[in-house]
């Protein structure tokens, strides 16, 4: 099917290398993975948007696209030990001026190599609002965690035939723009597929898990058609892991369709650790891709040395404190805060860079020198 779908698409635009079927490409084995693994760096970083945009499209559209701010993070970032960031794309970003958008993407990833830092990208997104649109981006909903974050590609284009050749080739373009770049770390291709985003409840689609599901599988095809160097993922983040018969359907096309494996978890040390051992026996490299909830007991001093124990990278949520408004907890949407609550839920630094907790910033620093 996948094969079929590619043709009926056409080729990639000119940027691309002409990629071969889909049906040509294989997952990475186990041992090219764990040799990708071993030749780099622990990966130890957080999820990163800048502190001045509220979601993805703010981030990356022309007009607040905002390079000496990213350099300026990312330079806080490097000083506090981080060397990788997981940065959020849009599809609409492709739809509205591919050109352009490499162009940004190409900036961002240079400012991100001088400071010895690698991305790992996110291409699609099952979270928050269904309804992304182009354009300026609404201010911050006051008091609510991630108020203004939206899916891609949106509910309209879940199972739209026509715009599906524009996905295809925001896929294939983005991935084969940097197919051998060993400054970017690797593509995180679905985030959270299965997510029901139940705070837009009433208005997400009913069918929303199968038509993602149908999609998942292409963008893997998609994705592996141009043969990145780098390895493609999409994190498990619900459900039951260890046994292929009690994942759901998504969680299967993640896990055996991953060159790598990704999870976000936001429990106790104890709950994190059970999930790395339910992963463990896949025999391949593992990114904790989404961690850090202080209020829950997920903290950057006790869960960071349990992922460097196991030689797991770890990405905490997130860099900046900023208008995403994620040292809010997630309860904020059914109670929005009318102050900043003691301790912060999410969030590492504080907007003019300095850390919010010293002793989180030790931590990443004594443990990425072991």
């Amino acid at each position: 099917m996948v094969l079929k779908l590619s043709l009926l698409l056409g080729t990639a635009p000119t940027l691309t290398p002409a990629p071969r079927a889909a049906a040509e490409q294989s997952r990475w084995s186990p041992e090219r993975a764990n040799r990708w693994y071993e030749a780099q760096a622990w990966p130890v970083g957080a999820n990163y948007i800048t502190s001045n945009a509220v979601n993805q499209l703010e981030m990356f559209q022309a007009d607040t696209f905002d390079p000496r701010r990213i350099d300026s993070e990312l330079g806080w970032a490097e000083a506090h030990g981080l060397n990788a960031v997981r940065v959020f794309l849009h599809d609409l970003l492709w739809a509205q001026d591919s050109a352009g958008f490499q162009a940004r993407l190409a900036q961002f990833v240079a400012i991100a190599a001088r400071h010895h830092i690698k991305p790992l990208f996110v291409l699609f997104d099952s979270c928050w609002d269904p309804f992304p649109k182009l354009g300026r981006q609404p201010a911050p909903r006051p008091g609510i965690h991630n108020s203004r974050w939206v899916q891609s590609p949106g509910a309209q284009h879940l199972d739209d035939l026509d715009y599906r050749r524009t996905l295809r080739n925001y896929v294939t373009g983005v991935v084969g723009q940097f197919r051998t770049d060993n400054r970017i770390l690797g593509w995180d291709l679905w985030n959270e597929p299965d997510n029901p985003a139940r705070e837009y409840r009433k208005v997400e689609r009913k069918d929303k898990l199968d038509r993602v599901a149908d999609l998942l599988s292409l963008v893997f095809g998609w994705a592996r058609s141009v043969e990145p160097s780098q390895p493609l993922t999409s994190g498990v983040w619900d459900g039951e892991w260890g046994d292929p018969q009690r994942r759901s359907t998504i969680a299967n096309i993640q896990l055996e369709s991953s060159d790598i494996i990704t999870f976000h978890c936001y429990d106790k040390p104890a709950g994190f650790e059970a999930r790395i051992e339910e992963l463990l026996p896949l025999g391949r490299p593992i990114l904790c891709t989404e961690y850090l909830a202080r209020t829950r007991g997920n903290t950057v001093e006790e869960i960071l040395p349990i992922a460097k124990r196991h030689n797991i990278g770890a990405f905490a949520w997130g860099l900046f404190a900023g208008k995403t408004q994620t040292y809010l907890p997630w309860d904020s949407w059914d109670h929005p805060y009318t102050t900043v609550p003691e301790p912060w839920f999410q969030d590492l630094v504080r907007g003019d860079g300095r850390p919010y907790r010293d002793s989180e910033i030790e931590t990443i620093g004594k443990l990425s020198r072991l």
